[in-house]
Parts: C-alpha cells; structure tokens; sequence
C-alpha cells in the first residue's frame, strides 16, 4: 500500500492493554512494566476510553524515591491513588480511517505521545510514537534491500 494513503487501521496496535479510572496507580504501573509499554488507555465504567495515562504520570511517584523516601512510600502512594486523581481531562482520539498523517500532525501539535482509536465510542486500537518509528523502519529496510536487488 502507498505510504501516503496509509491509514491508523494499517499501523495501529489492535490489542491494547487498559486500565479502569477507578484502579490503582499500582495496577497502572505493574502493567505498564510488565508490557512494556508507555500509555494506557482509561476506560471510564461504561467502556468508553475516557483518557489516557502515561509513564510521565507514573514518574510523580518516583518523585518520592528521588526526595530520599524510598521505594516503599512510592509503592504506598501507588496503592492508595487511583488512575482518574492524576490523568488529564484533555483526550484527543482517532478513527480508524484517519490517515497516518494527520494522526502525526495531531500528535506533533498537542506533544502527546500516543492517540487512542475510537470506532462507535469504543476503543479499537492504539497508535503510538513506536507505531510511527516501525513505519518509517520498515518503510526503510524494504528501500534498502530494493536498491541492493537493483544494483
């Protein structure tokens, strides 16, 4: 497919990893390390993503371990807020059918590093920075083995 009419439903993360607004930051964080991921979408309690939470938000905890108290206060901090105390009010989506470059001009201009992808009021996929570097890697790999076949 010609790169210029790519659209979110051809890069997209279709199986997305969620957390609850009422959950934990801890259940936010454990997620978060063992997928090794940087977002998560917040799903409000009628499955709508209602905002997203990211690594940066999570680093307001680590803010206690570098202030000298320690592992452990940043762990009870975690257990006692939950996800909808710390997320932003301000979501920006995508649709599916949305173009890739528009999906990166949105996130250039607000400097988010993901948007959620949203069909009929439910989430359907995730679109990240790391979506956008694969394109351009794979974009590149598949030029650079054409111009060795061609040489």
């Amino acid at each position: 497919m010609e790169r210029a009419g790519l659209q979110l439903k051809d890069i997209m993360t279709r199986d997305v990893r969620t957390v609850g607004r009422n959950d934990q930051l801890a259940v936010a964080d454990t997620i978060m390390k063992q997928a090794r991921i940087r977002h998560l979408p917040v799903l409000d309690a009628d499955g709508g993503v209602c905002a997203v939470v990211s690594q940066r938000d999570l680093f307001r905890g680590a803010l206690l371990r570098a202030l000298g108290f320690g592992g452990r206060a940043e762990d009870a901090m975690l257990r006692q807020v939950a996800v909808k105390e710390i997320m932003s009010d301000e979501l920006h989506t995508a649709t599916p059918d949305m173009t890739v470059s528009d999906a990166a001009s949105i996130m250039i201009e607000r400097k988010i590093g993901c948007l959620p992808v949203v069909e009929s009021g439910r989430l359907v996929g995730l679109v990240t920075e790391t979506d956008f570097v694969r394109l351009v890697a794979d974009g590149a790999s598949s030029t650079g083995s054409h111009s060795q076949r061609s040489a």
